[in-house]
């Protein structure tokens, strides 16, 4: 069993920089009183059957906009906007990491044209938690607006941390759940949450035409490691007075029944390391700081030291370390992971990242023997203490087959309880409904099935499929007083990070990325006279990715033939220009090689004036 004084993290005062102006005590759990007029349409927002009231307020007259611009039909990069006239305020600004077909690309980020083109509106970004997809694009906003950010102490460490690199100032403000903070005409009361990091918030905001709640990413966890359970009070109380919207995630929807509880997998842990007689490595995710304190628990009550390999690792673990998050039993418990060859190997745990298979993370270049500090050799216990996230299935088996190639023993989720999901199952996200009653019901954080499957379990829950809806990132949701509407939609996508550059690697460069990994390339090399336009020397062919040269001579040759023969026809025809007989040598070559290969280079003819 987890030792409980060990693992539980004491809730300390914290200090938040809030000025006292934008800053509300919590309100009481005491009903509102009843407004006298209900001539508003949008007065009654409650689920049919329930007599509640939402808290609106009647001057009400211009258009509130719910605008998501990262988050749905896709994983990751979530970015909510909301909007009353001249206020606008953000929840979230994530990060995606790319897919197989985005060639080189190493960063998604959401695009904020809209945001830019209303800069002098916007109040500040809040964060739900400290996970990439929800804070991952902060540095790259903030090169274009300044504004303050709030969240979490941990959260915000984590943000701190990573605007280091970038060397970034912003101002940023912590906020405790219970907290209520003004932002323009809104005021946004963090509830806390549970999830696979600790201090996760979901947010009721109060708005101009009643309250919405967004969850961020959550479950419901009754043994948390922390202790913290999930505020469910505060969520039916919300849901007694009424609630406009609510905007849940949908990460888990398709999965039936509860999730299991984060302290289950500290149990596991103890009893694999309680039989293992050799090194072990653990691979999980950074953030997940509840994930390594069961990790550090177990390896203590098996007098093993701990070591952290993998950058991310390491800031973060420093970073919880530092905020009172992560608790070590001994002070001399964790060592450097250059000294672990000083242990016995029954006496080390190593805490690395590359769960999910990543090409250039420590556990790779453990498995490809390309780490500075260790190597994976026959005996090794390596657990895998996370789910591949849909699409890294492959890179995740694959890292398994080269460790166990390498003679370890491999442990990951079909074979233990070593991971949990921080995701609501479908009976948490009922749950989750039925406390807030919300007249409006928007699914967000997945794929469009995710979010479609979200929208037949709240209808299952007695919503009205009219006040259900699905949006699309650029989709503009607008509340007025005669209800709810889609409007016009605004620019949305994904702006694409290349090393250095931000946004400068579009469609274009993609396909042609595309193509060049394809098919390859022939470049053509002509020297032209400059005083007669003749051809001096060339034509000559460079195959890259294509043929090879040395044993494809006669393709080669019949090739040169068709361009010396272009250009002759285009010399007959007084055709001079270099864009003319460029186009005119690429479209015959191209002609020419599909007929013999079927295949489609790309051609780049290069003309040199001698």
């Amino acid at each position: 069993m987890t030792n409980k004084k060990q693992t539980e993290t004491p809730v300390e005062p914290v200090q938040t920089k809030v000025e006292p102006a934008q800053t509300k005590a919590p309100k009481k759990a005491n009903p509102p009183k009843k407004k006298k007029n209900f001539n508003n349409p949008i007065k009654n927002m409650t689920q049919e059957g329930v007599g509640t009231q939402t808290n609106l307020t009647d001057s009400a007259k211009g258009v509130f906009k719910i605008i998501p611009l990262g988050g749905l039909n896709e994983i990751g990069k979530n970015m909510t906007v909301y909007q009353y006239e001249d206020d606008i305020f953000i929840v979230d600004c994530g990060m995606a990491f790319p897919e197989d077909e985005l060639l080189g690309i190493d960063v998604v980020l959401p695009d904020i044209t809209y945001l830019k083109k209303n800069a002098s509106k916007v109040k500040g970004i809040v964060l739900t938690h400290g996970h990439e997809d929800h804070i991952g694009a902060i540095p790259y906003f903030l090169r274009d607006l300044d504004v303050p950010i709030y969240g979490t102490r941990l959260t915000l460490g984590l943000v701190a941390n990573k605007l280091k690199e970038h060397r970034l100032n912003p101002k940023l403000i912590t906020i405790v759940p219970g907290q209520v903070i003004k932002l323009g005409v809104f005021e946004i009361e963090p509830i806390r949450v549970c999830h696979s990091i600790a201090d996760a918030v979901a947010f009721a905001i109060t708005t101009p035409y009643g309250k919405v709640i967004q969850t961020g990413d959550f479950k419901i966890d009754f043994t948390p490691i922390d202790g913290q359970t999930m505020d469910l009070h505060r969520f039916a109380q919300l849901g007694q007075e009424g609630v406009l919207a609510l905007l849940s995630d949908s990460t888990n929807v398709m999965r039936e029944g509860y999730t299991m509880s984060e302290s289950s997998v500290g149990d596991t842990f103890e009893e694999i390391f309680r039989h293992a007689t050799s090194r072990i490595i653990v691979a999980s995710f950074a953030s997940n700081v509840h994930r390594v304190q069961q990790i550090i628990n177990a390896a203590f009550l098996n007098n093993r030291k701990v070591a952290f390999s993998g950058r991310s690792m390491v800031n973060v673990s420093n970073v919880a370390l530092e905020l009172g998050y992560l608790k070590i039993p001994v002070s001399d418990m964790i060592i450097d992971i250059k000294d672990i060859g000083r242990y016995p190997e029954n006496e080390l745990v190593v805490i690395t990242t590359g769960s999910q298979g990543e090409p250039m993370s420590a556990l790779a270049r453990m498995a490809n023997s390309e780490h500075r500090n260790m190597e994976i050799v026959p005996g090794d216990l390596v657990i895998l203490s996370s789910s591949p996230i849909p699409g890294n299935e492959k890179s995740v088996y694959k890292i398994i087959n080269q460790l166990t190639k390498k003679g370890a023993k491999m442990i990951y989720e079909s074979l233990a309880d070593v991971h949990v999901s921080g995701h609501a199952k479908q009976e948490e996200l009922k749950l989750l409904q039925a406390l807030v009653k919300p007249k409006y019901f928007i699914p967000v954080h997945g794929e469009y099935v995710m979010l479609d499957k979200h929208k037949q379990v709240a209808m299952s829950m007695g919503m009205n499929e009219k006040n259900i809806f699905i949006l699309n990132n650029g989709s503009v949701l607008e509340f007025a007083a005669d209800g709810a509407k889609i409007g016009k939609s605004v620019p949305a996508g994904r702006v694409f990070i290349d090393g250095l550059g931000v946004g400068d690697v579009g469609n274009i460069v993609l396909r042609d990325r595309k193509h060049l990994s394809e098919d390859g390339l022939i470049i053509i090399v002509v020297a032209i006279s400059s005083a007669t336009g003749e051809v001096i020397n060339g034509p000559d062919l460079i195959s890259r990715g294509f043929v090879y040269v040395r044993e494809s001579e006669a393709l080669m040759e019949g090739a040169r033939n068709v361009i010396e023969e272009e250009l002759k026809k285009c010399y007959a025809k007084n055709i001079k220009d270099w864009a003319s007989l460029k186009s005119s040598v690429r479209d015959a070559l191209s002609q020419y090689i599909y007929q013999s290969t079927k295949r489609s280079p790309m051609i780049l003819p290069v003309f040199m004036e001698v």
